[in-house]
């Protein structure tokens, strides 16, 4: 039991050095630094992006694994489109009835419209023949005054030409029963024609929905790990993949508020990694929180205010990252150094072994 006790309090003498240490490390770094300059300590991120379905549907294959490296537009995952080739093949059957079907509307149109002329024929024939029947039963009206025709004749002509108005009035119907007809034929192609444009839409849709099964990266990055598994059934909008965007790197730090005040958007920020202490890369602050992350309940006096942390975001150069593609990885710790004023020379430490 004894040696057991030792054995604790050794280590927690050893912890307690490490973290004085540690802590003595930090300040004598952070009041090493020639005036104008602030520190912080961050971790390198990037811009995280979720590659996932558009429809509902079956993981069918995933061609990446975690940790490999893509291009733009190179296929990351394939989703199962047996269904959704099935609706194209539908859309096209309808497309191709809908095409017939104006053929057909167009032939009625014409076949209305040649009604309609032999309705207007008629009705010409039909006028003649009352003009006729009027001037005969007019002649037998002046001769029944002298009684050079029969009674007979005139009743004759009378429903002669009686009849004669009848049948004009009835060819007129019949000619705007074909303007009905024409218009009826009309319609039925613009709506031919409808069901056309619609069936091309759906087929558009689908195609879209099939290219869309094929997972492509976005951007240039690492994939940094699988969601799905090929064989899952994912919803609409369900993860496959996650990838980082390795062309968007940045370190985010925390400043006290004295000096997180003077930081300007575009200053220069020097960044050393910890797992590459020997290299010092060069960065561009872009964004300053404009909200303290670490903030007492009440602040009221000016050492209150002083414990206020604000959010600092150094952005790596794209043409750096694009020509270490191959080192640059998120989620490593490091120290960030601002440039605060920008007459301020950097020290050598922080000069000569720059990444160019």
């Amino acid at each position: 039991m004894a040696t057991n006790r030792k054995r604790w309090v050794a280590a927690l003498i050893v912890v307690a050095l490490a973290a004085g240490g540690y802590f003595f490390w930090q300040k004598l770094g952070r009041s090493s630094l020639p005036e104008g300059f602030a520190s912080g300590n961050g971790r390198i991120e990037g811009t995280e992006i979720d590659v996932a379905t558009k429809t509902p549907g079956r993981v069918k294959d995933i061609l990446v694994r975690e940790g490999d490296f893509v291009s733009v537009g190179q296929v990351l995952a394939q989703m199962d489109t047996l269904q959704l080739e099935a609706q194209l093949r539908q859309a096209e059957a309808q497309l191709r009835r809908a095409t017939i079907s104006i053929d057909t509307a167009k032939s009625l149109v014409t076949q209305r419209e040649s009604e309609k002329k032999s309705a207007s024929a008629v009705i010409a024939q039909r006028n003649a023949e009352l003009d006729a029947a009027e001037r005969k039963l007019q002649r037998s009206e002046t001769l029944i005054k002298t009684n050079a025709v029969p009674q007979q004749t005139l009743d004759d002509d009378r429903a002669a030409a009686n009849g004669a108005t009848a049948a004009v009035a009835a060819s007129e119907a019949q000619l705007a029963a074909s303007d009905a007809a024409i218009n009826a034929a009309k319609a039925a192609v613009v709506d031919a024609e409808a069901s056309v444009e619609a069936a091309k839409a759906a087929i558009e849709s689908i195609k879209a929905d099939i290219n869309d099964s094929t997972l492509r990266a976005p951007r240039e990055g690492r994939v940094q790990f699988r969601v799905a598994q090929p064989g899952e059934v994912l919803a609409a909008g369900g993860r496959v993949l996650n990838m980082v965007d390795l062309s968007d790197v940045f370190m985010t730090f925390f400043l006290p508020t004295a000096e997180a005040g003077r930081v300007a958007i575009g200053s220069e920020v020097r960044l050393i990694l910890d797992a590459a202490p020997q290299w010092v890369i060069p960065a561009k602050a872009t964004f300053v929180a404009n909200v303290a992350q670490f903030t007492p309940k009440t602040v009221e006096t000016q050492e209150e205010r002083e414990k206020l942390m604000f959010r600092v975001r150094a952005h790596i150069s794209p043409d750096l990252l694009r020509r270490y593609i191959d080192q640059v990885k998120t989620g490593l710790p490091g120290q960030a150094y601002v440039r605060l004023d920008q007459n301020a020379q950097w020290p050598a430490s922080l000069t000569d072994k720059l990444v160019k």
